[in-house]
């Protein structure tokens, strides 16, 4: 299990940050979608925000992005100048995976689950667990957990699984006794 990602980068520390969107413009195709991905990850790394990875729902309405920036008041920012909708903009650290994996195999997934953590869940409890009941994953071969991003407020979490269908990530999730508030299909 991996800890806590920042390290030391130019001047300041870098944090993992999950930014939830709405596309503001209508995009039925995954070309029209890289192309603002491209623009977007091109502009922000002058500004020393590195964009890790991007995930799309099937029919994109939803945009998942992890960025990599020092501050979030200064991603913010950028996201409202070049016109990104925040749904949500929050302080994460990464499970299961070490960040250069992330960058190689981000699009390795094709279902993301949303979990709402119980308010009296604490990182340290939500790691142990995650590690003790991990091993069932085991029992639904099918489906391949990859990661997941802890908000730093322990508000939600998202894991990533590449799977078949919506019904075995269910099974998943049942094998390693977690709970789950959505499923979105993602577009590989």
């Amino acid at each position: 299990m991996s800890g806590l990602l920042t390290f030391k980068k130019g001047a300041g520390k870098m944090s993992l940050y999950l930014v939830e969107s709405t596309l503001k413009t209508a995009i039925s195709q995954k070309e029209d979608f890289e192309k603002e991905v491209s623009s977007l990850k091109s502009a922000f790394a002058s500004q020393n925000i590195n964009l890790i990875e991007v995930q799309v729902s099937k029919d994109f309405s939803r945009v998942f992005y992890i960025f990599e920036a020092e501050a979030s008041d200064q991603l913010e920012a950028l996201l409202k100048e070049h016109d990104v909708q925040i749904d949500l903009l929050k302080e994460v650290r990464i499970v299961g995976k070490e960040l250069d994996e992330v960058k190689k195999e981000a699009n390795n997934v094709n279902y993301l689950v949303e979990w709402n953590l119980p308010e009296d869940l604490t990182m340290d409890q939500y790691l142990a667990r995650k590690k003790k009941n991990s091993v069932h994953y085991a029992e639904v071969p099918e489906v391949s957990f990859a990661r997941t991003y802890v908000c730093e407020d322990m508000s939600k979490c998202l894991c990533f699984y590449d799977a078949p269908d919506e019904d075995a990530v269910k099974r998943a999730r049942e094998a390693v006794k977690t709970p789950l508030d959505s499923i979105t299909e993602i577009n590989k």
